[in-house]
């Protein structure tokens, strides 16, 4: 396996042969995971720098075991209690903990673009720090498409999770596709997969416009629905996405009573889908909303706590991967 990539800033421009690879390493470390001791010095010595400056459990948490079960050394970065407040800027904030000795910086932020930025900067004074995009803005979340990915493969061949699994297959991503970062990173991992993605939800929250974001070179197609029944028909997964409240600047459903009747996940909505369907949820989840908790909570269809536990593995993959890119150069 080869690996040149030394940021993952998104998904788009990512080669059959870099999944691949990704998903081979999270494969080898489910593995270390599942294992009595949990731990291996992969990145001894490594300082791996959380820059969350926006609010987040399931990704940070994850990103920290992680880099504790790779052997890294950890600093984390709480903005209410930083320098921030005191007016320092984002790029100093970075240059701060790259004086402290950081060699991975793992970055979320509201606006897009940010972590970009910061890797651009790194590059520019020739660190060799390593940038991971944990989130930012209504661009991408390249780590949650990664291990959305990983999950479904692992369903579909455990012991050799690989892209061409999911060639042919028919994925329903359901929701505020409009402000969600999530759900780009799928469009593009699962289409490069040969996936056909169907983006469903109002047409305030699903514009037309996303019909441009096909990436011809890709061999899934991209279809945008506003009604739910064609989404679903013969779907073999299906992926709810959270009504994203805190990034609404308007008035786009009438209620979110009427948001679940319309386009809410239940146990009788998927009998439009193949018989095998699963369903996934990147979390945090609002109940009775965007799925029911009788179907959340059913393991004959839920991945949703596989998904948690595969972010893991994934993101000792990222870490190991762009840590050791970063150290040989």
């Amino acid at each position: 396996m080869t690996w040149t990539r030394h940021h993952v800033l998104g998904l788009k421009d990512w080669t059959s042969e870099e999944y691949n690879t990704l998903l081979k390493t999270a494969s080898s470390f489910r593995e270390v995971l599942s294992s009595r001791t949990k731990k291996v010095p992969a990145l001894q010595g490594v300082v791996v720098t959380n820059l969350f400056f926006e609010p987040s459990t399931r990704t940070r948490s994850s990103f920290e075991l992680a880099a504790k079960r790779l052997s890294a050394d950890i600093l984390n970065f709480s903005p209410g209690s930083s320098s921030l407040t005191k007016g320092e800027t984002i790029l100093d904030t970075a240059k701060t903990y790259l004086a402290m000795g950081a060699n991975l910086m793992v970055i979320r932020h509201k606006q897009a673009g940010v972590p970009q930025a910061i890797a651009q900067e790194m590059d520019r004074l020739e660190t060799g720090v390593g940038i991971l995009n944990a989130g930012d803005g209504q661009h991408e979340h390249p780590s949650q498409g990664l291990l959305d990915l990983f999950t479904l493969c692992c369903l579909l061949d455990f012991d050799n999770p690989r892209l061409a699994l999911l060639r042919g297959k028919k994925i329903a991503i359901v929701g505020d596709i409009l402000h969600s970062r999530v759900a780009r990173s799928n469009l593009w991992s699962l289409t490069a997969a040969g996936a056909d993605v169907h983006l469903v939800g109002p047409p305030t929250l699903v514009p037309e416009w996303f019909k441009g974001m096909q990436n011809k070179s890709h061999e899934g197609q991209l279809f945008l629905h506003w009604a739910l029944k064609p989404a679903l028909e013969k779907a073999d997964f299906v992926m709810t996405l959270r009504l994203q409240k805190e990034r609404m600047t308007d008035y786009l459903l009438p209620s979110l009573r009427e948001y679940h009747q319309q386009y809410g996940i239940t146990h009788r909505r998927l009998e439009l889908c193949h018989p095998e369907v699963k369903i996934l949820h990147p979390g945090p989840v609002n109940r009775g909303v965007e799925i029911s908790s009788a179907l959340m909570d059913d393991p004959n269809f839920s991945l949703i706590q596989q998904q948690v536990t595969s972010g893991i593995a994934v993101r000792m993959a990222l870490l190991f991967l762009i840590g050791t890119s970063s150290i040989n150069n």
